[in-house]
C-alpha cells in the first residue's frame, strides 16, 4: 500500500498511454487523482519523454522527488514499433492531417524497402516535423504550420541503433526501431518515403521500451486509478 509520503518522496510509474491522449493529459489525470486520494493541495508529477496523441505505449511518470531524475530517463534510448504507409504524404507526416500528395510505388520492391533501412541507421541528421511542439522565436512549430507560415528548421543529429522491417502488406510497412532521444519517427517515415523515390507517412506508432523499462510492465491509466482506490 502506497502512502502520500511514498508519492511525495518519489514514485516511478510505468503507464501505457492511450490513443489520442496527450502526454500532458496523462500527467494531469494522475496528478489530480493522487491529490484527490490523499486530500493534498500540491504534488509534483511529470513525464520523461513526450508521445504524440496518435501514438500509444510507454510513458515514464515521476512523482515528488523522483521528478528530479526526469532528464536521466529522457536521455535513455527508446524502442518503437509502428507502420508506414507508402505512396502518400501528409503535412504532419502522420494521420493528424490529410494526405497532401501521392506518388508512384510501382518501382518499390520488398528488397528495396529492406535495403533502404541502411540509410537510416547509425548517426544521421534529421529535420523535425513542422507539426511539432519544438519552439522557434518563442512559438511552437505547429503554430506556424497551422497558420500556413513557412519557417526554417535546423537539422538535428540523432542516432539509430537498429531499424528493422517486420512485415510488408502492400503499401503498409511494419517496423521496429531503437533510437536516441529527440528522434521523430514521423520525420523518419517522411524521409524513408523520399529515399524510396516516393512518399510515406506514419499511420501507427507504439513505444515499447525506454532503456530497460518495457511497456509490458506498464499499467493503463484506469488501472492506476483503480490502484489508488485501494490505498
Amino acid at each position: 500500500m502506497k502512502t502520500v509520503e511514498d508519492y511525495k518522496n518519489g514514485q516511478l510509474l510505468l503507464i501505457d498511454k492511450p490513443l489520442e491522449w496527450t502526454s500532458f493529459q496523462v500527467v494531469n489525470k494522475l496528478r489530480w487523482h493522487i491529490r484527490k486520494t490523499f486530500d493534498i493541495k500540491k504534488i509534483k508529477v511529470g513525464h520523461a519523454g513526450t508521445l504524440d496523441p496518435l501514438a500509444t505505449g510507454l510513458l515514464i511518470i515521476c512523482t515528488g522527488k523522483k521528478t528530479k531524475q526526469i532528464e536521466q530517463y529522457q536521455a535513455q534510448v527508446k524502442t518503437y514499433t509502428g507502420t508506414f504507409v507508402l505512396g502518400s504524404t501528409t503535412p504532419s507526416y502522420d494521420l493528424e492531417t490529410d494526405i497532401d500528395a501521392t506518388f508512384s510505388t510501382a518501382h518499390i520492391t520488398e528488397d528495396l524497402i529492406h535495403q533502404t533501412t541502411a540509410q537510416f541507421t547509425g548517426n544521421i541528421e534529421q529535420f523535425p516535423p513542422l507539426f511539432s511542439a519544438l519552439k522557434k522565436d518563442g512559438k511552437r512549430l505547429y503554430e506556424f504550420a497551422r497558420a500556413g507560415k513557412e519557417v526554417s528548421i535546423s537539422a538535428r543529429n540523432i542516432s539509430v541503433n537498429f531499424f528493422k522491417i517486420t512485415a510488408i502488406r502492400g503499401l503498409e510497412v511494419d517496423f521496429e526501431i531503437q533510437c536516441s532521444k529527440g528522434t521523430y519517427i514521423r520525420s523518419l517515415a517522411h524521409d524513408f518515403g523520399k529515399a524510396l523515390n516516393s512518399g510515406a507517412h506514419l499511420s501507427a506508432l507504439r513505444r515499447t521500451k525506454i532503456g530497460a523499462f518495457s511497456v509490458d510492465d506498464a499499467m493503463s491509466v484506469d488501472a492506476f486509478m483503480d490502484s489508488l482506490k485501494k490505498e
